[in-house]
C-alpha cells in the first residue's frame, strides 16, 4: 500500500475529507463528486476534453498493436456489445481483463476503453471493452444487469482463458464492485475472477441523489441502495474470496472520492479479502486511468504481476 498523503484542493477541503456527505450542503456535494474541479492539470473543461481525447488516442493505438474482434454482441440490446483485443500470437491460455469505462454511467463508450490494450496484449492478454446503455437511455438496473451479463457472456465465450480479471475506472469501478457482488447461482455460473482493480470509484450511491450526476439518472434511494457496493460487502465473501482486489485513488482526488476508496477498502479488508489500497502520488481522477497506456506506469505494472506477468 502507498502511503503518500493526499495534499487537498482548496481551504474547505479538509474539512469536507472530514466530515460525513450528510452533513454538506447540495453545493458542498456538487464541488465533491465534480471531478474535474480538483484537477492541478488544467481547467475543469480542458481536463473533461482532454480525458476523451487521450482514450480515444490509446484505443486508436489499440486497434493498430492488436488483432481486434469489434461489437461483439453479449445480448440483445442495441448496446450489449463489446470490443476483444487479442495479442497476435495467441495460445489458448492467455489471461483476459474485462474493462468497465466511466463516464458518470452518462458519456464514453467502449469506443474509448481499449487504450489499456496497449501494454497488456504485448505481454499475451487479452482486453475486453465492454458497452453498456448509458443514461438516460439506460438505467441503473438496467446497467448493472447488463455489465454482469457480460461477464456471463464472455466466460461462455472464453472459457479457456487461464484468469479472468475485471477492471473499471469512476463509474466503471462502481460497476466492476457491482459485478464482485453478484449472487452468481441466478446466472447459473460461477466465474472464477482472480482479479479486480478499482480506480477512483464510487461505491455509495447515496450521496450523489440530490446533485446534478442523478438528473439523467434518475434513482430513487431504493435505487441507490440497492445498486450500492458498501451496501453489499457481505455478498462478496463468498464470490470473490480467492480474488486479488485493488482499491485505488489519485492523490488529487476530491475529498469524498478518496473517503469513498478508503471507506470501501476498509470494509472489504474487514472481512479477511485479499484486498490492498493504491494512493496514486501525481495522478488526479482523469489521468489515474489515462496512464494504463504506459507499461511503465505503477498500476500496469501491478495488473501485470498480480496476472503473473511481470
Amino acid at each position: 500500500m502507498n502511503s503518500v498523503v493526499n495534499r487537498p484542493a482548496g481551504p474547505g477541503a479538509l474539512a469536507a475529507a472530514m466530515s460525513s456527505w450528510t452533513d454538506m450542503n447540495e453545493h458542498e456535494l456538487r464541488k465533491q463528486y465534480s471531478p474535474s474541479e480538483w484537477t492541478h492539470r488544467m481547467s475543469r473543461e480542458d481536463v473533461v476534453k482532454a480525458h476523451e481525447a487521450s482514450l480515444t488516442a490509446g484505443t486508436e493505438r489499440a486497434r493498430r498493436v492488436a488483432q481486434t474482434l469489434l461489437d461483439v454482441p453479449y445480448g440483445e440490446g442495441e448496446d450489449e456489445k463489446l470490443d476483444v483485443y487479442m495479442p497476435n500470437s495467441c495460445s489458448p491460455d492467455l489471461p483476459l481483463v474485462v474493462y468497465f469505462h466511466g463516464g458518470y454511467w452518462q458519456f464514453l463508450s467502449k469506443d474509448q476503453s481499449g487504450f489499456m490494450a496497449v501494454p497488456l496484449v504485448q505481454k499475451g492478454v487479452v482486453v475486453v471493452a465492454v458497452d453498456y446503455s448509458i443514461a438516460p437511455k439506460g438505467n441503473m438496473d438496467l446497467i448493472v444487469s447488463q455489465v454482469r451479463q457480460s461477464v456471463v457472456s464472455i466466460i461462455q465465450q472464453y472459457s479457456h482463458v487461464s484468469g479472468l480479471y475485471i477492471c473499471g475506472h469512476s463509474a466503471g469501478a462502481h460497476l466492476a464492485a457491482m459485478v464482485l457482488s453478484t449472487d452468481w447461482p441466478r446466472y447459473s455460473i460461477t466465474p472464477q475472477i482472480k482479479g479486480a482493480f478499482l480506480v477512483s470509484g464510487i461505491y455509495d450511491l447515496l450521496p450523489i441523489l440530490s446533485t446534478y450526476v442523478n438528473e439523467p439518472m434518475k434513482m430513487t434511494e431504493e435505487v441507490a441502495l440497492r445498486n450500492s457496493p458498501s451496501q453489499l460487502v457481505g455478498q462478496l465473501k463468498w464470490s470473490s474470496g480467492d480474488c486479488d482486489i485493488v482499491v485505488a485513488v489519485a492523490q488529487h482526488d476530491s475529498p469524498q472520492f478518496r473517503k469513498q476508496s478508503e471507506d470501501y477498502f476498509k470494509a472489504l479488508k474487514s472481512l479477511g479479502l485479499k484486498v490492498s489500497f493504491e494512493d496514486i502520488p501525481d495522478t488526479d481522477h482523469f489521468n489515474v486511468i489515462e496512464k494504463f497506456v504506459d507499461a511503465d506506469y505503477h498500476l500496469t505494472k501491478l495488473l501485470l504481476k498480480v496476472m503473473g506477468k511481470n
